[in-house]
């Protein structure tokens, strides 16, 4: 069985009760370079970890670092005896619980994804498409229409079902230029529908993004996108 990441494995202590969560946490003194790179790689390391697990399945953002770093320690150290699990153990168990996590995640997000759409379909102004996109142009413009082969230069900000930013133009630097065909399907769909000076506001179903994959650490699977959407000009 192949093993899963070493920053995954230390995740697993998530499940694990733990009493009196800070006793292992006590000074420390630096005594050499060696003790202090070592600190170094602590803080690293720990840095890296604790932005991960903001987005650990299951978790809603509140995952126990206590216990982290209680399972973290004890392996690093050697101390197996005190180990509530074993190494086969926790590979198992942590398997299981990221499969069954997901799974719960997807369903929800679904269940979100139909309600909010039921309800967002009646406001004023919102347009629903029969593949289930939906928009409302908060701005017309007066330009021409893209079409499915050509490139269009835009700025947009995306946001998650509950207001994370995930992705946007600025972040990027400006605006971006892409082909209307190489867009995910709900923006393929949106652009033809724009004329250029147009800004709007779309609501993609996840069938239309990123669908049961998801993608990165903050797009889980079946979330809907919602994308504020400027269309600046055709490139032809």
């Amino acid at each position: 069985m192949k093993k899963i990441s070493f920053l995954l494995i230390l995740s697993v202590a998530l499940a694990l009760p733990l009493t009196a969560q800070q006793n292992m946490l006590s000074g420390i003194t630096l005594n050499s370079a060696v003790d202090s790179a070592c600190y170094a790689i602590g803080i690293n390391f720990g840095s890296g970890l604790r932005e991960q697990m903001k987005t650990f399945p299951g978790a809603g953002g509140a995952a126990n670092m206590y216990a982290v770093a209680e399972g973290f320690i004890r392996a690093i150290t050697g101390d197996i005896e005190s180990l509530i699990m074993d190494e086969d153990e926790a590979q198992a168990f942590f398997q299981a619980y990221i499969m069954d996590a997901t799974v719960k995640e997807a369903e929800t997000a679904k269940e979100e994804e139909a309600r909010f759409m039921a309800e967002n379909k009646t406001r004023e102004g919102v347009i629903t498409t029969e593949s289930g996109l939906q928009y409302k142009i908060v701005k017309q413009g007066e330009g021409e229409k893209p079409t499915t082969t050509d490139m269009v230069n835009v700025n947009y900000t995306g946001v998650l079902l509950d207001g994370t930013v995930f992705d946007g133009s600025e972040r990027r630097g400006g605006p971006i230029t892409i082909g209307v065909s190489d867009a995910i399907r709900g923006w393929a769909e949106l652009l033809p529908l724009l004329q250029v000076g147009s800004t709007c506001i779309a609501w993609i179903p996840a069938e239309l993004g990123y669908g049961t994959q998801g993608a990165g650490q903050v797009i889980k699977p079946n979330m809907m996108l919602i994308f504020e959407v400027e269309l600046l000009s055709i490139e032809k």
